[in-house]
């Protein structure tokens, strides 16, 4: 083994004991056997010439100069891969793969038809796209960056705020026609309201208006956890749908739904993210789609 590569191993060794606290915990890290983890730390304290650890038959302790060199590797570990991002962001062109994970029913409507675009700018780039309407792990998952509808609860994740929606009620004209048109928040539990059984006070919807807010139980004939399925029922003049104006946009400039209870939103105002696994640099792929996304949320 040459000379850099065992001394390479060594340190390695002794990161992955102080991280862990014991021999037999850092060698199922590394992938290798407790003997040989100990073996390569003895190794290292003999070309110091210092004592890093001391060690007992319950425990390993670190000795004052073990915890100055760990303090200073990783230190060092830390500089190395910054500058490895760091060149990566100098690369002049986006290469390599993006894992993205967005809402189902917005990335299908929204970003699916956009994002052929992307990929025609960045030819050496490959993209996975999970669309779903779970919120996923995005660092356990080894995602490079999602899209969230509403409430951030990671903060271990690095969030930009695309654009704000709000929820509003929509219907058919001629479900209105037939079933007549609600005048005040009340009269829902007169009418079939669509549900999304995603939302968390399914089936009941709060309604605001400035200060004033009323709770309504609706029922209805369709619930599903797919937007895009429940404003397909919308249209068709099903019944009533209260979901986030991204999903109205199209129907709603055609004709095909008309705002119901127009002074009466779904629920306060939500915010539509980018978030990304929080790291001071940013791969190149994911800095060029969260620049691209911005300006796709800014037009």
């Amino acid at each position: 083994m040459p000379l850099e590569s065992r001394h390479s191993d060594e340190i390695a060794a002794l990161l992955a004991l102080a991280s862990e606290g014991s021999f037999v915990a850092a060698a199922r890290s590394l992938q290798r056997h407790s003997s040989i983890v100990s073996k390569r730390v003895s190794t290292l304290e003999a070309r110091l010439g210092v004592r890093l650890i001391e060690r007992s038959t319950r425990q390993v302790s670190f000795t004052d100069a073990g915890k100055r060199l760990v303090a200073k590797l990783r230190q060092a570990t830390e500089l190395i891969t910054e500058a490895e991002q760091e060149a990566t962001l100098g690369a002049a062109q986006v290469r390599g793969r993006l894992r993205l994970a967005v809402p189902g029913a917005m990335g299908r409507l929204w970003l699916a038809p956009r994002l052929p675009a992307f990929l025609l700018a960045h030819p050496e780039l490959e993209i996975e796209v999970e669309y779903g309407e779970r919120f996923v792990d995005v660092i356990g998952e080894g995602f490079d960056a999602a899209i969230r509808i509403g409430e951030l609860d990671d903060n271990r994740l690095v969030a930009q705020r695309l654009g704000t929606y709000r929820r509003m009620l929509c219907a058919s004209p001629a479900y209105l026609e037939t079933h007549g048109w609600p005048q005040t928040p009340a009269c829902l539990s007169g009418h079939n309201c669509l549900g999304f059984s995603g939302l968390a006070s399914h089936p009941n919807w709060r309604l605001v208006r400035g200060t004033e807010q009323v709770t309504v139980r609706t029922h209805g004939c369709l619930s599903a956890n797919d937007s895009e399925a429940l404003l397909h029922a919308a249209i068709a003049g099903i019944g009533i749908l209260g979901a986030g104006d991204w999903l109205f946009e199209r129907a709603l400039r055609s004709g095909e739904l008309v705002r119901v209870l127009g002074q009466w939103d779904l629920g306060e105002p939500g915010g539509i993210y980018l978030v990304r696994p929080s790291a001071k640099f940013t791969a190149a792929p994911t800095q060029a789609f969260r620049d691209w996304i911005r300006q796709q949320f800014e037009q």
